[in-house]
């Protein structure tokens, strides 16, 4: 329940990748502490994957609308990994978090306004230490092609929603990315026409 007595908050979409993701993320995250996950939803992602990788601290944030389904989900879980969910809009000036050697989110991209995207990214550039990593989940075009026709349909059904939202291109992903000193190191192949890309924070 959240504080308002509601049931907790479900994503049929979240049960079904949770496996696939978590698969990847054992080997991505295996040397890393402290991992931001941006626009943690339903919270279903934090409790699985923390209570898979205990040696993670897993840090959800969101929008403040979404905080009470989060906490309902960390409370029931009652993991020793999962410090009370952050308040985070990516198009705040300043983000009030420090200290994490990794980052993640799962279909944010498609949602956010290329303006929100872009801050993201130059947030996570001063944010994350030389070394860290940002793993991001979802569908991304190649080349300005869909992979799919199902990823095709779904553009189309997000740009009825609100015309800011739809599939990126992962070159503009990159090319936004390197312009952070976020480098591409990994693109893994995801059911259901998903991918998990990984970038690596610069040394310099």
């Amino acid at each position: 329940m959240t504080d308002d007595g509601h049931e907790k908050p479900y994503s049929p979409a979240c049960e079904r990748n949770r496996d696939p993701i978590l698969d990847v993320l054992r080997h991505v995250f295996a040397d890393r502490q402290r991992v931001l996950e941006i626009g943690s939803g339903t919270g279903q992602h934090a409790v699985h994957f923390a209570a898979a990788l205990p040696q993670l601290v897993w840090q959800t944030s969101d929008r403040a609308e979404n905080l009470d389904g989060i906490r309902a989900w960390l409370d029931e879980a009652g993991l020793a990994n999962t410090p009370p969910p952050l308040t985070l809009d990516v198009g705040d000036d300043a983000w009030a978090v420090t200290d994490f050697d990794a980052a993640f989110s799962a279909n944010t991209l498609h949602i956010m306004a290329w303006s929100e995207v872009q801050a993201m990214f130059r947030q996570l550039g001063c944010l994350l230490s030389p070394g860290a990593l940002l793993a991001i989940y979802g569908p991304f075009n190649r080349d300005g092609r869909f992979s799919s026709t199902s990823n095709a349909e779904f553009d189309a059904s997000l740009k009825r929603r609100a015309p800011h939202m739809g599939i990126r291109d992962l070159a503009d992903v990159d090319a936004l990315a390197a312009t952070c000193d976020l480098l591409h190191i990994a693109d893994h192949q995801m059911p259901a026409n998903n991918r998990l890309v990984v970038w690596k924070k610069s040394n310099r």
